[in-house]
């Protein structure tokens, strides 16, 4: 595989790690009152995301020239796209478990710090794996057309969070109280700890997040195996999610087509990664960004062009509909039947 390569002293991972750390903290610090955050909080916040993700490939400009700034941001474009699809799943999951509105950024917060730590671990195995075994290319690629299929043609399938495999052997494992209590995961009853249903629900955001991590990560190995900038690319693109699912969460409907948008991003990148073991060889990484512009740039416009006129169900302030529907699948689910106690339900 024709691959970019650069040294990066062990100080530069240590910074960006602290970076986002600090990034992390600071953005806990400015929501650790539980407020309901509204459309133009997320919005602004998005846009610092946003904006620091984009400076951190002329950083990358700055520092090791145009083509690793360029693979920067094929990387991150792909993933930002891919996330998209994240605030789906997510709004499925507070829907179904009536998640209280001030209560989601918590969990979305430690979701991504589960998110980041599983795509840590998947770019070190996929990067080596596609060093080592050149034929690992292929899987990989087949890997992530398949998943562009089943993308563009799965529909009308009910998702039900507590159905989870994940989520069924933690219930079994820990004693869970099936309310909420505040913002906390765990309680005191009797001296015993108990889980508490937000934990319930994190963990179903961690593991719904796993089939996104292997996904995204291989879309990003596709383009380059340099594990400094597929972890950046996954990092910044990763740190603005919980903005994104806020400015977003009240006007999914009106993304109903940005799925065979990003089924054909997975099916390209596929694509790309076989014909790297091949005599075609590496894409350019200009071809590679202008297909991602132009495919995400495309399905967006055809959603909203389609659904001109249509509101999302939260209105202006950007709160998540009651049921929601998941545009990639079709899938949909509803808020449980038996009604949580007063503390658990939004007002």
């Amino acid at each position: 595989m024709n691959e970019l390569s650069f040294a990066v002293p062990l100080w530069v991972w240590a910074a960006v790690t602290l970076g986002i750390g600090v990034m992390l903290a600071v953005d806990l610090i400015a929501h650790r009152d539980n407020h309901v955050i509204g459309f133009r909080e997320a919005a602004l916040w998005s846009g610092l995301w946003i904006a620091v993700g984009l400076g951190f490939g002329l950083i990358l400009w700055a520092w090791q020239g145009g083509e690793a700034s360029s693979t920067y941001y094929a990387g991150y474009l792909i993933e930002k796209a891919l996330s998209i699809d994240n605030v789906f799943v997510f709004a499925l999951v507070f829907s179904f478990f009536a998640v209280p509105d001030a209560y989601q950024h918590k969990v979305l917060f430690w979701g991504v710090i589960g998110a980041l730590a599983a795509r840590l671990v998947f770019i070190f195995i996929g990067a080596e794996l596609l060093q080592v075994f050149f034929w690992t290319a292929y899987l990989f690629g087949a890997f992530l057309i398949w998943t562009g299929y089943k993308m563009a043609v799965s529909k009308d399938e009910e998702v039900h969070p507590d159905r989870n495999p994940v989520v069924r052997l933690v219930k079994k494992i820990i004693p869970t109280d099936p309310r909420f209590h505040g913002d906390k995961f765990f309680i005191r009853v009797s001296g015993k700890r108990i889980a508490t249903l937000l934990f319930v629900v994190l963990v179903a955001v961690e593991a719904t997040d796993l089939v996104f991590a292997v996904d995204s990560v291989a879309a990003v190995l596709a383009i380059t195996t340099n594990t400094f900038i597929v972890w950046t690319a996954n990092a910044f693109a990763v740190l603005g999610l919980r903005s994104l699912y806020f400015c977003l969460a009240g006007l999914l409907r009106r993304f109903q087509y940005l799925h065979y948008g990003l089924a054909v991003l997975l099916a390209f990148a596929g694509v790309k990664l076989i014909l790297s073991e091949t005599p075609v060889g590496k894409l350019p990484i200009p071809l590679t960004l202008g297909v991602i512009a132009v495919t995400i740039t495309v399905s967006i416009a055809w959603s909203l062009i389609a659904t001109r006129g249509e509101g999302g169900e939260g209105g202006d302030s950007g709160e998540p509909a009651s049921r929601t529907d998941h545009p990639a699948t079709g899938a949909h689910a509803s808020a449980p039947s038996d009604p949580h106690p007063p503390e658990g339900r939004r007002s």
